[in-house]
Formats: structure tokens, C-alpha cells, sequence
């Protein structure tokens, strides 16, 4: 399979409902509970095109483009959008999705940045 190949099927889908207990005061998701979720959509992404122990080691331009209330369904989609020596750069876009009609949308974007490690978590080259 050739890289092009492993990067489409490394792409990761999760699809979560936001409860009250996920959300801050203005009943939105919690900032930081979409940071949580992204980082590990993007390492099940990472660690999917690898196939090796990584490590998050940079999250960069977070876009918050639209609140995500209570009550809805979010879909996170991992996807490796560069490779090099050590590192593995993933997309995570965050859809929201209304819970009782077909209404979706771009909530969350951002680019999270993982290191390939061996046992003594020291930076490896990705196997490509």
C-alpha cells in the first residue's frame, strides 16, 4: 500500500452526544473537552497510519467557528495530512449535527502534530 493509500485509511470518524455534563455555563461544549476529544481522534489517526507509539507534541490554530449546544451530536474526522522524518501532522475537523433533523455544519478545525517513539520515548522515524 503506498502512502496516499495508508493515509486515506488511516482516516477516523467518532461521533459523540453532547451531554450537559460536557458542557460550560452557556451550555455549549466546553472548550476544553473538544480540545480532549480532537487530541484523540487525532491519535487513534496517527497511531492508525503508523502503526507505532506516538506522542502529541503540538496542537496548532484551533478554529472555534461555531458554538456546539447541549443537546447535539458532534462527528470528529481525523486525517493524516503530512508525513515526515519523526512526525505526523492530522486535520481534525469537528461537524456539528443537529440530533432531530439533517442540519450539519463546521464547528472545530485544527492541526495536531504526533512523534513517532520507541520504549524509552525517544523520536523515531515513522515507518512510511
Amino acid at each position: 500500500m503506498d502512502i496516499t493509500q495508508r493515509m486515506a485509511s488511516a482516516e477516523t470518524r467518532i461521533t459523540k452526544a453532547v451531554f450537559p455534563n460536557t458542557t460550560n455555563h452557556y451550555a455549549t461544549l466546553f472548550g476544553g473537552t473538544a480540545l480532549q476529544w480532537m487530541d484523540e481522534a487525532a491519535f487513534i489517526t496517527a497511531t492508525r497510519f503508523s502503526r507505532q507509539k506516538t506522542v502529541t507534541v503540538c496542537s496548532d490554530r484551533i478554529d472555534f467557528k461555531t458554538p456546539i449546544p447541549a443537546g447535539t451530536f458532534v462527528e470528529l474526522v481525523g486525517q493524516v495530512v503530512k508525513v515526515g522524518n519523526t512526525s505526523i501532522q492530522v486535520r481534525v475537523t469537528v461537524y456539528l449535527e443537529q440530533m432531530y433533523d439533517e442540519t450539519r455544519e463546521k464547528a472545530i478545525e485544527g492541526l495536531f502534530t504526533f512523534v513517532a517513539v520507541d520504549d524509552a520515548m525517544r523520536p523515531i522515524p515513522v515507518k512510511k
